[in-house]
């Protein structure tokens, strides 16, 4: 019986050695996922034949798509740039001395300070997330990633062009945007919770390591953030083309005559377009058939909520974070909106 367990044991090593030590199973990274999804659809494409290409609706899809990420994409490298330079240059303590030490005091102040970042959503998310990993309370990192998109000078300006000759409206979209980040900020600090956000976010190692090239931390982090972020990104543009050649733009009339779907609707609609907040200005101005409480409803959600930005929350945050906060945003973005719109507009 010894000298079968010993044989045992030597067939055993032999084949370690022949065939090297057991495979480890590495879970899928997101990216990898995003860019498998479309290399699968564009394989389908392909076997289906190559009319499909030519199809109207097909190329229409691809513009669409296209436009989406190209528009969207210096935004998301401006933020992760920022990401990294926060990471490997900025003082670990330089965030949480800055910031008021009470979080309730923090979150408004944060929520203000997005006027700073001239970018869209995609450029404040890793950014958001960097602060997290800095020591910045999450209500107040979360206030500033609402905020950022939607208050800075670019974004107000373009308002204040696509709607000529009505400040009312861009006051409206500075206040509406201002109090619905420091709410959700507020309604973290009371409901929400840490283990909703992602592990890797929560105990990755930031700031500068002593002994390590400030710079070479700066490319990994830059590296990192971005090739994670820009799969959830394409994922969001192919979901926001299908909604631009899915839907019949006679919906649109079907909602436009009641005051409460129109808001509901147009809140909806910013979900799915994903039209960069600078830009979604001039998109709710061209909906002249809507009232100017849904068209506010349109540019005080879609900064803070749509289908790219919940893809990027995602694959930052965790999915469990995702849902629940951008659930929670549109709630409180619609009746902020409504609030506003009924006192300003």
């Amino acid at each position: 019986m010894e000298k079968t367990d010993e044989l045992v044991g030597v067939a055993e090593g032999a084949a370690t050695v022949a065939l090297g030590p057991p495979v480890r199973r590495v879970r899928p990274r997101p990216l990898g996922a995003a860019l498998a999804l479309t290399a699968g659809a564009t394989a389908v494409l392909l076997l289906a034949g190559t009319a499909w290409l030519h199809h109207p609706a097909v190329q229409a899809w691809h513009t669409v798509c296209l436009a989406i990420t190209v528009q969207a994409l210096p935004f998301l490298l401006l933020g992760t740039a920022l990401s990294g330079a926060i990471n490997a240059f900025v003082p670990a303590d330089l965030f949480t001395r800055v910031l008021p030490k009470r979080p309730a005091l923090a979150v408004p102040v944060a929520g203000a300070a997005g006027a700073i970042l001239p970018g869209c959503e995609c450029a404040s998310v890793p950014v958001a997330s960097s602060l997290i990993r800095r020591g910045v309370t999450p209500a107040a990192a979360f206030a500033f990633l609402l905020s950022a998109p939607a208050v800075n000078p670019v974004v107000l300006t373009a308002t204040a062009v696509a709607f000529p000759g009505s400040p009312a409206m861009v006051a409206a979209r500075l206040v509406a945007s201002l109090a619905t980040a420091a709410l959700m900020g507020w309604l973290w600090l009371w409901l929400g919770k840490e283990e909703w956000l992602r592990p890797l976010l929560r105990h990755r190692h930031t700031g500068h390591r002593h002994g390590h090239s400030r710079w070479t931390e700066f490319r990994l982090g830059f590296q990192h953030d971005f090739l994670h972020a820009g799969g959830f990104l394409v994922l969001g543009a192919m979901a926001a083309a299908t909604f631009n050649i899915a839907v019949p733009r006679s919906v649109l009339d079907t909602f436009s005559g009641s005051p409460w779907l129109s808001v509901l609707f147009l809140a909806g609609l910013a979900v799915l377009l994903a039209v960069c907040s600078e830009a979604d200005a001039f998109v709710a101005a061209s909906l002249t058939g809507f009232s100017p409480t849904a068209r506010l409803a349109f540019l005080v959600v879609g900064p803070m909520v749509d289908v790219k930005l919940i893809a990027l929350q995602a694959g930052t945050f965790g999915r469990a974070f995702a849902w629940r906060f951008s659930t929670a945003t549109t709630v409180v973005a619609v009746a902020v909106s409504v609030l506003t719109g009924g006192v300003l507009l």
